[in-house]
C-alpha cells in the first residue's frame, strides 16, 4: 500500500468538515483551487459525497476558454465532476479586478443554489487581506481576514501555504494555470504579495504569514464579541433618548452602536468613516440644533437630550 503523503492527510482533514451533500468547489486553474478539487475528490470517490466543480471563464484574457476547459478537464480526471461557466464581466466602475471578481461570485452562487461554495484562500490569502486591511486603518473589522465559514462560503485551506498548495498539485499530477495577472505590479495586492511580504520575512526573520493570520483570527474573535455587545444596547427605536446615560458606556461600544444606528437610518455603509463615527460621538456634549451629515442623505440632529436620525432625501 502506498503511503500517504502527510500534507494531503492534513489537507483532508481540513476539507471534510466543510463537505455537505450538493457542495461546489470553486475552480480557476491554480495551483490553490486545483489542490482543493484534489482532495474534494478523494471524498467523491472513495465516500461517495455528492460534490462537483465549476470553473469561471471571464473571458477577458486570450485563451481563457482553452484554460478553463483543462481545469475542467483535470478535475473530471480526479473523479470529481466539473463544468465551466462563462461570465460577462461588466462595468461597475470599480476597476476589472473588482467587476471580474463580482461576475464570478454571482455565477458561483448561481450555480451552488443552496449548497455551500468552496473557496480555496490560503493562509497567504489571508496575510495579503491583513496587511492591506492594515493600510486601510479602518478598525479591527479591516484587518480580521477572511472568515473559514462566512454564510454558504467556506475557506478549508486558510491554513495551508501557497507552496503546499503546489506540492499537493503535484503529488496529483496536476498541471496548474499561472495567472499572468498574479505578476502585474499595477495591482497592489501583487506588490504585496511579491514585495512586501517576503520583504517582512527578511527582516522579522520568518513566520509573518503565520503571525498575521493568527492576529485576524485574535481580533475577529474580540471584534465579534464587541459587535455582540454594542447590539444589545443599540436602542430598537433608532435613536438616543439620553445622552447622558448614553455616554456611561465604554468608549468602544458606544462607537459601534453609533455605527449601527446611523447604517439602519439609511447611512451608506461603504461610505461612513471613523472620522463621521466620531463627529456622532461629538454630539453628546454638542448644543442642541447640532448637526451631522452623514453619506447616503441622513442627518443626525441633537434635539434636548436626545440624537435623532433623518433621512433627508
Amino acid at each position: 500500500m502506498t503511503r500517504l503523503d502527510p500534507l494531503v492527510a492534513r489537507a483532508r482533514n481540513l476539507v471534510e468538515p466543510h463537505l455537505a451533500p450538493g457542495a461546489v468547489v470553486a475552480v480557476s486553474g491554480g495551483a490553490d483551487s486545483l489542490a482543493l478539487a484534489a482532495v474534494v475528490a478523494f471524498f467523491v470517490r472513495r465516500r461517495g459525497v455528492e460534490a462537483r466543480a465549476v470553473v469561471v471563464d471571464h473571458g477577458l484574457q486570450q485563451g481563457s476558454a482553452e484554460v478553463a476547459a483543462r481545469a475542467a478537464e483535470q478535475c473530471a480526471s480526479l473523479g470529481l465532476p466539473a463544468s465551466v461557466s462563462t461570465v460577462e464581466v461588466g462595468d461597475l466602475g470599480t476597476g476589472p479586478e473588482d467587476a471580474a471578481r463580482v461576475a464570478r461570485y454571482r455565477a458561483l452562487h448561481r450555480e451552488a443554489g443552496r449548497g455551500g461554495l468552496l473557496l480555496a484562500h490560503t493562509l497567504d490569502d489571508q496575510a495579503e487581506t491583513v496587511l492591506l486591511g492594515l493600510a486601510r486603518g479602518s478598525g479591527p473589522r479591516a484587518i480580521d481576514g477572511m472568515r473559514s465559514v462566512s454564510g454558504r462560503l467556506h475557506r478549508p485551506f486558510l491554513t495551508l501555504r501557497r507552496s503546499e498548495t503546489e506540492r499537493i498539485c503535484a503529488l496529483h499530477d496536476l498541471e496548474w494555470w499561472e495567472d499572468p495577472h498574479n505578476d502585474d505590479s499595477s495591482y497592489r495586492r501583487v506588490r504585496v504579495r511579491r514585495e512586501l511580504l517576503p520583504l517582512l520575512e527578511d527582516v522579522l526573520g520568518g513566520g509573518v504569514a503565520e503571525a498575521l493570520g493568527r492576529t485576524a483570527d485574535l481580533v475577529r474573535a474580540d471584534a465579534d464579541l464587541l459587535d455582540a455587545m454594542a447590539s444589545n444596547e443599540t436602542p430598537t427605536k433608532g435613536e438616543i433618548d439620553d445622552v447622558e446615560s448614553f455616554g456611561d458606556l465604554d468608549r468602544a461600544l458606544r462607537l459601534r452602536v453609533w455605527r449601527r444606528l446611523a447604517v439602519a437610518a439609511g447611512a451608506a455603509p461603504g461610505e461612513l468613516s471613523h472620522a463621521h463615527t466620531l463627529a456622532l460621538d461629538g454630539l453628546l456634549n454638542a448644543r442642541g440644533g447640532t448637526r451631522i451629515e452623514l453619506p447616503g442623505h441622513v442627518v443626525a440632529v441633537r434635539e434636548g437630550a436626545g440624537v435623532r436620525f433623518r433621512d433627508e432625501r
